[in-house]
């Protein structure tokens, strides 16, 4: 049995029950507007990651803005999406094993169904499984760009599989994924243009290799939040994949910009609340939110609005506080807003997501509450 909602639409924000997934749904709504327009003024496709929200009400209201349709990561995910009325969907990931396979071509009857590959074997699987089940499915070649993941090594490998996977019944060669997983958390501005620069070298010329062999590259699909402008820019990626933008963490907030400053295309809208359970001591505060409400591969995450409050350390149920500026008043029962290192797998930590309206003002509501439809699915 889920456990029930920590909050109800037209309770006031000081009422949500906690540890919370908290959306500032202002935020939230300007980032995916900003998201939309800057890749329609670039004339590029959007395809968001849903693998960060989980959820196919989110994904909806991405496609209404444009989107052409979403990623996902695992089969479980793209079913949980399809049923919750997305057409479209992208696993950009490699699919392997028979049972997998069968859904993901049960999947492609009732959607548009894609996935990527890398090796000509799973190819061959992937169109038994579509011919078995009388389904069309899209594949796009991955190229490892250097994020040093999956991938072919080489254009040359790519058009060999390309190649191979156009003979295959049941499938449709779509083009090339060249995804930079790695180069959206390097810190400086120069850091990703170089990355992404070389990233663009590779595939370009695995493009122009695959037109010589009369394979057309309808999508060539990759970037993420910290670098979308740059594959937007480049005339060689058509359909951008970032996926935190909606969101956004602690980590990204590290990221600088040309300037040298923080990075601030996309506002912070997802938070834990938190609440504090403890007082033990002058100097140390303890929250109710620990390593089963956050991600912390990221790091710990920050305190929103508390400059003087640091999270120290984290066990199961706890989160432990050091309070550094004598300001810092704190009683049992106060409540505080704990922006996570890395959204998508503290998303992946909850059931249910509560939408704030008018965050940080005083008549702050919930508006919505919408369920993490996606949590757990990881197969």
């Amino acid at each position: 049995m889920a456990p029930p909602p920590p909050a109800v639409p037209g309770m006031r924000f000081d009422e949500i029950d906690t540890p919370a997934l908290v959306v500032d749904l202002d935020a939230f709504e300007r980032n995916l507007a900003r998201m939309a327009d800057a890749a329609r003024e670039a004339g590029v496709r959007l395809r968001p990651h849903a693998k960060t929200h989980k959820s196919p009400l989110i994904a909806r209201q991405q496609i209404a803005l444009g989107a052409v349709g979403v990623c996902c990561q695992k089969v479980s995910e793209a079913e949980i999406l399809v049923e919750g009325g997305v057409e479209d969907v992208l696993v950009t990931n490699q699919v392997v094993g028979a049972r997998k396979l069968e859904r993901l071509a049960l999947l492609a009857r009732r959607a548009r169904v894609g996935v990527c590959v890398d090796d000509a074997g799973n190819a061959r699987a992937i169109s038994a499984a579509a011919k078995k089940f009388g389904a069309e499915i899209d594949v796009l070649v991955e190229i490892d760009v250097g994020a040093g993941r999956c991938g072919v090594s080489s254009a040359a490998e790519a058009v060999l599989l390309a190649e191979a996977v156009n003979a295959l019944p049941g499938l449709s060669f779509a083009g090339l994924q060249a995804y930079h997983g790695a180069a959206q958390h390097l810190r400086s501005a120069a850091e990703r243009r170089a990355a992404i620069g070389k990233a663009a070298w590779i595939t370009r010329q695995a493009v122009e290799m695959l037109a010589g062999a009369g394979l057309d590259c309808r999508t060539v699909g990759g970037a993420g939040t910290g670098t979308y402008e740059i594959e937007a820019a480049s005339g060689v990626w058509n359909e951008l994949q970032a996926g935190s933008y909606v969101f956004m963490d602690a980590d990204y907030g590290r990221n600088l910009g040309e300037d040298g400053k923080p990075v601030h295309a996309f506002e912070q809208a997802l938070f834990v609340l938190s609440t504090v359970m403890s007082l033990p001591a002058a100097k140390r505060a303890v929250l109710d939110a620990g390593l089963k409400a956050l991600a912390f591969d990221s790091g710990p995450p920050g305190l929103h609005g508390r400059a003087g409050l640091s999270y120290e350390g984290a066990s199961d149920e706890h989160g432990k506080l050091a309070i550094g500026d004598a300001n810092e008043k704190l009683a049992l029962g106060d409540k505080l807003l704990l922006v996570p290192g890395h959204c998508d797998p503290t998303v992946n930590l909850h059931d249910w997501y509560v939408g704030v309206r008018g965050l940080g003002w005083e008549g702050a509501f919930v508006e919505a509450v919408w369920p993490v439809a996606a949590r757990g699915a990881g197969f």
